[in-house]
């Protein structure tokens, strides 16, 4: 698929030089700092050395005094907690954290709940809270969910159970009626960072509890681990606050004694590397997020929980056993999906892709629709049929807000909720058609061309003989690297290879690359074994990449990894 290549813009040449000079640095990585927001000395120390201490108040979130006194009052009254979470990884590790953490206060008194995604489905569920009422629990701490649910609070207070909830998703005017709700987009919330995930809102609630009581917050500081997983998982901006927790997080993942549940995930997945945002996403992330998509998401918490490293490991092996077949469900019905395109003339040339099966999965239709953007690059929702309604996710293309779109089709939808780039919804199936109709038309009125073409944003321009061991050495400490803070893209013109180009895996290019023909670089490129014939041939490219490690036994050089490949027309 052909991609646009967006150079950043060029920042302050003063502001860099004053920033090289004060960091005895090159312009090159001081314009990258600059780019990001980080001109001065003091906001170069801040980011390159993350400090807990630089951590907000956590009372700055609206209605955390009412939240804490609430759970210091059930502490009191000796009452039934329920830590009530998400069946996602986000939901998950939030509830790990705060059950785990509580545990020390409320032995006996406290146990955890994840509603089932097929026969409760996403957030508070009536069926939650009445087993919540029939064992006892007049407290319920809900986390990653509940900020929409104003008729399940409604049905909670008439039970006598009060709410407490903890949240992240953008809330809709009217809040529900809870003890507190804890959300930094409350429009009327004057926390300064916005962009927490669900965990990461559990792990303010448990500082501010710790810091009204006069608690040690170091045992809260060794649950970082769990606090990084779910950023990393729920593709949260890694800057500000995100950054700080996400920092030290990884440090207990890489120099801490790692939790049996994380452990077992670290073996199974083969990761025997320094842990990296990447590997989290791509080893950790699935197989949590698989016990929720093919069965209890239960197992899941019960993993991160477990005390044992024999525990663990027989926890990861079911879990790992739903993994696999789920990646068997994502498979085949991504070939249909995408088959269900190709086959019909309007949807190969729509500017969006709705998709409906009533037999499809329910628990992979997210993957699915990400996986039919990697080859129609469009905003797609990807639906299935569950408890008698249409149900199913989307995914958005870059700077394109698909839930804004899901917004405008709303008196459509039973229920719907999430982020720009990713949202879930529910609906009749007897609207599914006029959804698709005013779903289309909304993203070809508002969408741009661009925004149709995948991009490659690039940092930098770069010549390859600038790569050197030193300037590895200050980008790896720009880490940790994702949203909001992406490895740097660096762009080199007029390269070719040494004539060791070759494909590797039917699909990947392996090469040797140079400029000068003095400085040479081994470089990675998959999916781009289609360029294999006029590489071969001598023919001068350009190249767009990131700079890694490239660790082969035992030996550590500097790669290039390809994002595109483009050859002067």
């Amino acid at each position: 698929m052909q991609k646009r290549w967006v150079v950043k813009d060029a920042p302050d040449a003063a502001k860099v030089q004053n920033l090289a000079n004060s960091l005895n640095m090159g312009p090159t990585l001081a314009g990258i700092l600059c780019q990001r927001g980080i001109c001065t000395f003091d906001e170069a120390k801040a980011f390159f050395r993350p400090s807990l201490d630089n951590l907000h108040d956590p009372f700055l979130l609206k209605d955390m005094d009412k939240a804490v006194d609430r759970l210091v009052e059930a502490l009191h009254r000796q009452e039934r907690i329920l830590i009530y979470g998400d069946y996602d990884v986000d939901g998950t590790t939030s509830v790990a954290l705060v059950y785990g953490f509580l545990q020390t206060y409320f032995e006996g008194r406290i146990d955890y709940y994840i509603p089932d995604r097929y026969s409760e489905g996403y957030g508070i569920s009536f069926q939650g809270i009445d087993w919540a009422q029939e064992n006892g629990y007049s407290l319920i701490i809900s986390l990653d969910c509940g900020v929409k649910s104003i008729d399940k609070i409604a049905y909670a207070n008439t039970k006598g159970i009060d709410f407490i909830i903890c949240d992240h998703h953008l809330p809709d005017d009217e809040l529900p009626q809870a003890v507190a709700v804890l959300d930094a987009k409350r429009a009327d919330c004057p926390y300064p960072y916005k962009e927490l995930a669900g965990c990461g809102v559990g792990f303010k609630f448990m500082q501010a509890f710790c810091q009204q009581q006069g608690f040690d917050e170091e045992p809260l500081f060794q649950l970082l681990d769990l606090v990084v997983v779910s950023i990393a998982a729920d593709i949260v901006p890694i800057t500000g606050e995100n950054r700080i927790l996400a920092y030290h997080g990884l440090q207990r993942l890489n120099t801490g004694v790692l939790r049996p549940g994380l452990q077992a995930l670290k073996e199974l997945a083969e990761l025997r590397s320094e842990l990296d945002i990447t590997q989290i996403v791509f080893g950790f992330a699935p197989r949590i997020n698989a016990a929720g998509r093919m069965g209890d998401a239960k197992r899941s918490v019960a993993m991160l929980l477990a005390k044992t490293k024999e525990e663990a490991f027989d926890k990861v092996q079911k879990i790992n056993v739903s993994n696999s077949e789920r990646r068997g469900h994502d498979t085949s019905i991504t070939k249909e999906a995408l088959q269900m395109i190709e086959d019909d003339d309007f949807l190969r040339s729509a500017r969006s892709t709705v998709l409906f099966k009533e037999t499809w999965h329910k628990g992979v239709v997210g993957i699915v629709a990400s996986r039919c953007i990697e080859k129609y690059y469009r905003p797609t929702i990807i639906l299935t049929e569950s408890n008698g309604k249409a149900t199913g996710s989307a995914r958005s293309v870059h700077g394109f807000d698909v839930h804004q779109a899901i917004l405008a089709c709303s008196d459509l939808l039973d229920q719907f909720g999430g982020h720009m780039y990713a949202a879930g919804l529910t609906l009749p199936v007897e609207n599914v058609p006029a959804f698709r109709e005013r779903f289309e038309q909304i993203v070809t009125d508002t969408i741009l061309e661009e925004q149709l073409v995948p991009m490659v944003e690039i940092d930098m321009p770069l010549e390859l003989y600038q790569i050197r061991p030193g300037f590895f050495n200050i980008l790896k400490q720009m880490e940790p690297f994702g949203p909001g803070n992406m490895a740097p893209v660096f762009m080199s013109t007029c390269v070719y290879d040494t004539g060791s180009a070759r494909v590797v895996g039917d699909a990947h290019l392996k090469l040797r690359l140079t400029q000068d023909g003095e400085t040479f670089f081994d470089a990675i490129a998959f999916g781009m074994a289609e360029y294999y014939p006029r590489i071969q041939k001598g023919i001068p490219f350009d190249v767009c990449y990131c700079i890694e490690e490239n660790v082969f036994r035992g030996n550590v050089t500097l790669q290039l990894r390809i994002k595109d490949i483009r050859f002067a027309e």
